[in-house]
């Protein structure tokens, strides 16, 4: 993708989001997990944000605390804000499902006890909207049949895409899809990637959390990777043609282990939030790491990008 010329206010902005679950442990002990630490992330209007990284690395945590359904024992601090204004509960409560819609990754979001075309046009007979879903399901080789079925008689991969047929039917400001493409078909997955797209195009911010970075580089603006529970590295997706042009070594690790640049390996793993170490949690896993790699690591700007890195510089990209 081009770079993306980012204007104005954002749609999206998260700041310090930070989460944490309370659990009990051994009878009465209250042990807090961190499970999200520092997270940021900025998505303006008319752009197609991807959040890539590894399982456990707190994607989908970031989706259902901007949508406000994180679990009953979870707690989250940070400033969200949507338009410039707080998004606070009694304004998610207006704009969610209509402003703001997330695709969630499980298909369990579905309500079992309804048919699929009333659940996805919230109810609403008017002619319009069921043209607009008539026309959505021809995109996603959905035929018009599936519109008076109930989740439980569709596959996984036909629920999926009704799952993502949800956010088209609206004219969303913001749109949040959790994973929405896993059980689907490469050629399946790259049309629903591309519709997402579309609806960026159309003035829409979208944020993408996925797991396929192949995937998102086709058509996303930037790219911001997290790794235990924390941002690491925005760019955008031009600084992912080469090695160089990217900023940390985990960022760097995922280029070379992608399959056209030989499905690389690096020894170890994400660490679980339990056993966070010290200052940069990819410490461990880093050639680069020092002891000042175990004190407070900043987010900062560098090269075009964000990275949370004290030895960036290092590998610098020479003029």
């Amino acid at each position: 993708m081009e770079k993306h010329m980012r204007k104005g206010t954002p749609v999206l902005k998260i700041e310090h989001m930070n989460i944490r679950f309370t659990q009990y442990d051994r009878g009465l002990h209250q042990r807090e997990l961190p499970v999200i630490r520092d997270l940021d992330v900025e998505v303006y209007a008319g752009e197609m944000v991807a959040i890539v990284g590894s399982s456990g690395s707190g994607k989908s945590l970031l989706a259902h605390g901007v949508m406000g359904v994180l679990p009953y024992n979870a707690s989250m601090g940070g400033t969200i804000t949507y338009c410039g204004e707080p998004l606070d509960k009694k304004r998610l409560d207006k704009l969610r499902g209509t402003e703001i819609v997330m695709v969630p990754q499980s298909i369990s979001f579905l309500n079992p006890l309804m048919k699929i075309g009333p659940q996805i046009r919230k109810g609403s007979k008017d002619p319009e909207k069921k043209g607009k879903l008539r026309n959505i399901f021809k995109r996603y080789e959905l035929k018009e049949e599936v519109e008076d079925l109930y989740p439980f008689e569709l596959s996984g991969g036909m629920n999926r895409r009704v799952l993502i047929s949800t956010a088209m039917i609206e004219n969303p400001k913001l749109v949040i899809a959790d994973e929405p493409t896993p059980g689907l078909d490469l050629k399946v997955a790259k049309r629903a990637m591309t519709h997402f797209r579309e609806l960026a195009d159309m003035g829409a911010g979208v944020l993408v959390i996925t797991h396929d970075l192949k995937l998102a580089l086709e058509v996303a603006d930037r790219i911001v990777v997290f790794y235990a529970g924390t941002t690491i590295e925005e760019a955008d997706c031009a600084d992912f043609k080469q090695e160089e042009t990217l900023r940390h070594p985990y960022t760097k690790a995922l280029w070379r282990a992608m399959p056209e640049h030989g499905f690389q390996y690096i020894p170890g793993s994400q660490p679980y939030v339990k056993n966070l170490p010290k200052g940069c949690p990819f410490g461990p896993r880093c050639s680069q790491c020092t002891d000042e790699c175990r004190g407070e690591v900043p987010y900062r700007r560098f090269q075009g990008g964000m990275v949370r890195c004290l030895h960036a510089a290092e590998t610098e990209v020479s003029e």
